[in-house]
């Protein structure tokens, strides 16, 4: 209870300390490295990450760019889309891997970041998950309805 208190009011404390405009979002350039703590679902990964000497952070990191089918979907073919999707950013991050965090910002979520994800050796996580054809395009606005087909 005590560790979550600290790691809330210190991630509070940072941003709160970060200066806004009136509509702005302020980014933090990064690199952040982290450490992938499991993978949430193909567009989702919550990481320990280390933002300065001696500070460890657990968060959840949504991917930049990126929306991937839902698991909670009332649409079984929209559910096993988004299985795939998690298995396949499974198939590419394990407990423990290292991650570096880029453009890291608030999300429009209390309680996760968003940023890019970059994989040492395999690139850019939004456009693994793009090119993979597990992900479409997704700026943060309103999201592209999966098409459940008919029964």
């Amino acid at each position: 209870m005590n560790r979550l208190f600290f790691t809330c009011a210190l991630v509070s404390a940072v941003f709160l300390s970060l200066p806004l405009g009136a509509g702005a979002v302020e980014i933090f350039a990064g690199p952040v490295s982290a450490k992938v703590v499991r993978v949430v679902d193909g567009d989702t990964i919550a990481v320990e990450a280390r933002p300065w000497p001696g500070q460890i952070i657990e968060t959840l990191v949504r991917v930049r760019g990126v929306d991937t089918p839902e698991l909670r979907s009332s649409c079984g073919a929209e559910k096993e889309a988004a299985n795939i999707a998690k298995d396949y950013v499974i198939s590419l991050l394990n407990e423990g891997d290292r991650v570096e965090l880029r453009a890291i910002a608030g999300d429009k979520y209390f309680g996760r970041v968003v940023a890019d994800v970059g994989v040492p050796e395999k690139g850019d996580l939004s456009t693994l998950l793009l090119t993979g054809g597990y992900a479409v395009p997704y700026d943060g606005g309103r999201k592209t309805p999966f098409v459940c087909p008919s029964s």
